[in-house]
């Protein structure tokens, strides 16, 4: 949902099981802040676009469709494994004109004023130094090369993440939101993420919200599975009650989930912000 959280070498392979199951479904929900962000940036036929935190392929394999045989995608991210997804997705595709690499976004080596356009959607809040990675950025692009990226808003607008939190406090105490860490909500204010945008030398154009799914299931058992699937701090927490309390917990989500039933299924996901800069 979204590039997850470093996490341990140790756990990647089974994270990457996981984020592949539900890849497919996640890549369709989530097309349009894709298709926006590309759209933001002025993709054209013979550009050449750098996407940090790749993940699987988003929004990369798509702008490598819209710059054509005649541009250049270069897509990295901190684990390969991840990129394999998106390096079979690109051969499915028929894709010549894209390139994947694994390599931290905060210490990338990148030959100056190389790109047209970059993109980061959903990575910048978890990584430990940001503006390390945008510093990194801003030397690859052109002058007046422009950026677009993605952060969540806050608990309040983001459902897929609010939820399990709120129907878990009923049961344990959670940790609190802590903005100055990296989580989903670092950046949930705008004008927090607009001044280290301008710190690392960029200059804001355009900020605009945008409320997009990023899961779905027939129903609140659906969602159960998904929350526990990705092992975070709520599932985490989930594992630790009694089978008497996981019950409750469980039928308090399912009941939570049908306020977001639309068209036959429940969607849980929230605001995001997209940012435009240039250099």
């Amino acid at each position: 949902m979204t590039t997850p959280p470093p996490q341990p070498q140790s756990i990647w392979p089974e994270r990457i099981a996981i984020v592949r199951k539900y890849h497919d479904m996640e890549s369709r929900l989530t097309a349009p802040v894709s298709e926006r962000m590309l759209d933001l940036a002025g993709l054209r036929p013979g550009m050449r676009v750098l996407d940090v935190a790749s993940g699987m392929g988003e929004p990369s394999l798509r702008a490598a469709q819209r710059v054509g045989p005649s541009g250049f995608v270069l897509g990295t991210d901190l684990v390969d494994g991840m990129l394999e997804v998106a390096r079979e997705q690109a051969r499915a595709l028929g894709l010549s004109n894209i390139e994947f690499r694994a390599g931290d976004a905060e210490t990338l080596e990148l030959p100056e004023e190389s790109f047209d356009a970059a993109t980061v959607r959903w990575a910048l809040m978890y990584m430990p130094r940001p503006e390390r990675a945008l510093e990194r950025i801003w030397r690859a692009l052109r002058p007046s090369g422009r950026l677009v990226c993605t952060t969540w808003g806050g608990p309040e607008q983001v459902e897929y993440s609010s939820l399990p939190r709120r129907t878990m406090a009923r049961f344990r105490p959670l940790p609190p939101v802590e903005p100055d860490t990296p989580s989903v909500f670092r950046y949930a204010d705008p004008e927090r993420f607009r001044t280290v945008l301008e710190g690392s030398g960029f200059a804001v154009e355009h900020v605009e919200p945008m409320h997009i799914p990023v899961m779905e299931a027939a129903d609140g058992a659906g969602v159960v599975q998904w929350i526990r699937s990705f092992g975070g701090p709520v599932a985490k927490l989930a594992q630790e009650l009694t089978p008497e309390e996981q019950r409750a917990w469980e039928e308090e989500v399912i009941r939570e989930c049908e306020r977001y039933r639309t068209g036959g299924k429940v969607q849980l996901g929230g605001v995001t912000w997209l940012f435009v800069a240039r250099k």
